[in-house]
């Protein structure tokens, strides 16, 4: 006994939107861009070179408030760097997927206008009246397919809009790749920034610890102000390297976004234009198909009927009498 086939089910296509970005703790934000052993040795030494220099000096005298005021203004310039990138450019692509005048509007649109004129949805186009009794004349269809031409220059306007948005959106993500280039350098001359104020905190902690037995006083002077500077400092640069590295991850889904919409734009440009006009000329050719057969049965009634009426004079007669 033969078995039927059974059916393969058809893959579920499940579209999911993208995580948003990660929160990037402070405490986790060093380390997360690499650098190299040999710079990173430079950095430690130079540290180093700057401990001694701070212990060696009176901490009554100008020359150790001197290298105080350096500590307290530590990888300013690094953080205000890397601060103006990231708030410049973050909020430019958003025009996107403005509600107005965006491609994300735009795409709206043209969906609402092919919604509209899907010709699944507008019933039978061939119900309306008849000509002499016998030849339907589609008031539904002449309708629907007048509204079909009135809708061309709208939906050709929204067209010229998204390839207008199309290219926006490809220049953007061409200005996101060089923001995220000059980000991932931010974040290099941040790192090493944090390299140094963390070396200097071990140095000036151990120069402290040896000043306890010889010089307490410049011990205190070291902790209270030095390494207080320090680890200030290094908490300042912590916080904006967590800030920049979650810029530089909104960057990449905001190119990510991007890439969809112009897939969507290229689809819609496309495939859903002409998926609407291969289903208006289905339509219009199945319409005119059902109006040719219900002509050619009519006309084979009436046929019927008159060669009926000559088979039977008589009872042709008798419907003619009043």
């Amino acid at each position: 006994m033969a078995t039927k086939p059974t059916a393969t089910a058809e893959p579920v296509i499940e579209l999911t939107p993208p995580d948003p970005v990660p929160v990037v703790a402070p405490e986790k934000a060093a380390g997360l861009v690499p650098v190299s052993a040999e710079k990173k040795s430079a950095l430690e030494e130079k540290a180093e070179t700057f401990v001694a220099d701070l212990i060696a000096q009176d901490a009554n005298s100008p020359e150790f408030g001197k290298r105080i005021d350096q500590l307290t203004s530590m990888g300013r310039k690094e953080i205000a760097a890397a601060a103006g990138m990231a708030n410049r450019f973050l909020d430019r692509p958003v025009r996107a997927m403005d509600k107005d005048s965006g491609v994300g509007a735009n795409l709206a649109e043209l969906r609402r206008t092919v919604e509209e004129l899907d010709p699944g949805k507008n019933g039978k186009l061939s119900t309306g009246r008849k000509i002499l009794g016998i030849i339907p004349f589609g008031n539904s269809m002449k309708r629907y397919f007048n509204s079909y031409q009135s809708a061309q220059t709208h939906i050709q306007s929204v067209l010229g809009h998204l390839a207008s948005g199309k290219d926006e959106l490809l220049m953007d993500n061409a200005a996101i790749d060089v923001e995220r280039q000059k980000l991932w350098e931010a974040m290099g001359n941040l790192e090493q920034m944090i390299l140094i104020a963390r070396t200097l905190d071990t140095k000036l902690e151990e120069a402290a610890a040896d000043l306890d037995h010889t010089d307490p006083a410049k011990a205190k002077a070291v902790r209270e102000s030095a390494l207080f500077y320090t680890r200030q400092r290094t908490q300042d640069l912590l916080t904006q390297m967590a800030v920049t590295v979650q810029g530089y991850l909104a960057l990449d889904l905001v190119k990510k976004n991007n890439v969809e919409l112009v897939k969507g734009v290229d689809r819609a440009s496309t495939t859903t234009v002409g998926a609407l006009r291969t289903a208006v000329t289905v339509a219009q050719a199945m319409t005119n198909q059902r109006l040719v057969l219900q002509q050619i049965t009519a006309l084979n009634e009436t046929t019927a009927n008159i060669i009926d009426l000559d088979r039977h004079p008589a009872e042709r007669a008798d419907r003619e009498d009043p």
